[in-house]
């Protein structure tokens, strides 16, 4: 239903994932019964969960884990990983300078330019080491780095930027990224993004994508909404490009997995995005609170070391567990931040459902105060879901 803002404006409402519920069924299951597994291009995966391609949560080590753990690792083709041939001295750097100093030196360190070597030795390290070798690529660096990608032994490409789209108005002389064409020569699958809308899913799909990340803005350590003004919550986002998805599988018999990205912190954050339609969900600060975490217990947006427009901050997030604790289990903490799997399934087992296609049709519910209702101790004592 459109509303009117003015008497020029009519607007859709648009809703976060903390603005809704999920509603039980007739029926419960049996934890052993549910099945979350997803395929993203020629792999099945055990857990709907890849981990962001941030420089303080994916290292080769990280990736190799999380691949090991039955969920996926995304590395960042233009971070610390690819420009420093020792990246623990600069992470440790970044860790330790205060609040001012901080984005000054992200556009320092930030300016060291990327090695083909590195990207080359990060994805053989990975591959040698028993992961699945993901990298992530603005387009920009897709057109630069498309032949290192071509010759290398890369499972899967990430296309990501702010907003990712099928047209773009390019500068007179200057080359401009033609998405399909890029699917077709790097013979491995590209997941791209970020989308947030079905029009733009769907010529998206059409280009040839095998993925598509959604969400704009709404990670936590990202500023893009502060500083552009431009984003869609969570819920309708994921809800809207689903049904593209749905559509474009109709038509064409393939299906390409929706992927939520940003602003998902906890299992119940993690359940209502699969309930909206996505197929997985990446996330950034619940990984970079593992002891394994390259970021030593700081978190910042991909889009902080901008030159001309940092869209991003470095957030303390401290170190609760190892990274298997917090995708696996078991739980040490009560607030819905460790053994995500866990919370998966134990949600799907209370709804009654078996996969997660069947977990896209549960019942939804506008919810404002499903966080607070009630919860007036545990906010005060800054205890459970009051931290």
């Amino acid at each position: 239903m459109d509303i009117e803002i003015g008497l020029n404006k009519k607007v859709k409402r648009a809703y976060g994932i903390d603005e809704i519920a999920l509603v039980p069924g007739k029926r419960t299951l049996d934890y052993h019964l549910t099945d979350p597994s997803w395929v993203i291009g020629n792999f099945k995966r055990e857990i709907p969960i890849i981990a962001s391609a941030m420089d303080s949560v994916v290292d080769v080590n990280t990736a190799v884990e999380l691949s090991k753990l039955g969920a996926l690792g995304v590395l960042n083709m233009e971070g610390i990983q690819t420009r420093y041939d020792h990246p623990e001295e600069i992470l440790s750097q970044i860790a330790s300078v205060g609040k001012g100093e901080f984005v000054p030196l992200m556009q320092k360190i930030y300016s060291e330019p990327i090695k083909e070597n590195l990207i080359l030795k990060r994805i053989d390290d990975i591959k040698e080491k028993g992961g699945i070798a993901a990298l992530s690529g603005t387009p920009q660096a897709a057109i630069k780095f498309k032949e290192t990608l071509i010759k290398s032994k890369i499972d899967l490409f990430f296309l990501q930027g702010t907003v990712v789209s099928t047209e773009h108005l390019g500068v007179d002389g200057k080359e401009t990224l033609n998405i399909k064409k890029l699917c077709q020569s790097l013979k491995v699958p590209v997941i791209a993004g970020n989308c947030v809308t079905y029009d733009v899913s769907k010529l998206l799909m059409k280009a040839g994508v095998a993925g598509l990340m959604v969400g704009i803005g709404p990670g936590a350590a990202c500023t893009s909404r502060g500083v552009l003004g431009i984003g869609i919550p969570q819920a309708t986002a994921i809800s809207d490009c689903s049904s593209a998805r749905d559509d474009y599988f109709e038509e064409s018999g393939r299906y390409i997995p929706i992927i939520g990205d940003g602003g998902i912190v906890t299992g119940g954050d993690i359940c209502k995005c699969l309930a909206c339609g996505a197929d997985a969900v990446m996330i950034g600060s619940p990984i970079a609170k593992s002891s394994s975490a390259p970021g030593n217990g700081f978190h910042w947006g991909m889009a902080t070391p901008s030159p001309i427009l940092p869209r991003g901050t470095r957030i303390e997030v401290g170190s609760t567990g190892s990274l298997e604790r917090i995708i696996r289990g078991p739980a040490l903490l009560d607030d819905g931040t460790h053994n995500l799997l866990g919370a998966i399934r134990t949600s799907m087992s209370t709804l009654g459902v078996k996969n997660l296609k069947e977990m896209q049709n549960v019942e939804i519910v506008i919810a404002p105060s499903l966080l607070t209702e009630g919860k007036v101790y545990q906010k005060a004592q800054q205890l459970g879901m009051g931290k």
